[in-house]
């Protein structure tokens, strides 16, 4: 029997890297899709364990031969996940988890209708800005840019297939578990996403 591919999607500050990463960490089955890039390995990371590395010329080839599920360019560096790779895991019986944005998402859904989408998002905007102003990294304008990205990505993520809200990350945890498992309900969260979503619009009007 194959795996199943999860797609986890999420705004900056949601929660989405430590809910992805206890997953991993607790199901033995469950892999991290390991992306390919053309960036520079950086010290302490391993070819096929942390990123498969290769030139821009390479990448380019991938592209035009259409073995990516997904690609994008961040900072001047391509990335992509490579649906070799992917199929080969999925064929072993392994499932694999993609921690990525929601443009990759549609892209990977587009290319295997299977895989199941979650994005998690946070209980309100006051909550996200609190979270981001916590990190003590970035400027009130970067924080404005990062809420509006926000915004986007949510109401571009309504047609994701399960919604799960990060408001007490043991909750949230346990929602996800419940997620891989197929018995979580999200009706409830799904209402907290339509209202956050109805909230920054009336805020721009």
């Amino acid at each position: 029997m194959g795996g199943q591919l999860f797609v986890f999607s999420a705004p900056s500050g949601a929660g989405k890297t430590t809910i992805t990463r206890q997953m991993v960490a607790e199901h033995d089955n469950l892999s991290l899709s390991v992306s390919t890039t053309t960036r520079p390995i950086r010290s302490g990371e391993m070819h096929g364990e942390h990123y498969h590395f290769v030139s821009v010329e390479d990448f380019r080839r991938a592209v035009d031969e259409g073995r990516f599920l997904e690609w994008a360019k961040v900072h001047d560096n391509l990335y992509g996940s490579d649906a070799r790779w992917v199929d080969r895991q999925l064929d072993d019986g392994r499932d694999i988890l993609f921690d990525i944005d929601v443009q990759g998402g549609h892209q990977i859904r587009a290319a295997r209708p299977q895989a199941i989408l979650i994005v998690i998002v946070p209980p309100s905007w006051d909550e996200l800005e609190k979270r981001l102003r916590g990190r003590g990294t970035d400027d009130d304008q970067v924080i404005a840019k990062r809420l509006a990205a926000a915004h986007k990505e949510l109401v571009d993520a309504q047609d994701y297939d399960v919604v799960v809200v990060n408001d007490q990350l043991e909750k949230a945890l346990e929602d996800v578990r419940h997620v891989l498992r197929g018995g979580y309900d999200d009706r409830l969260a799904r209402l907290v996403l339509e209202g956050l979503v109805a909230a920054r619009k009336e805020k721009k009007v």
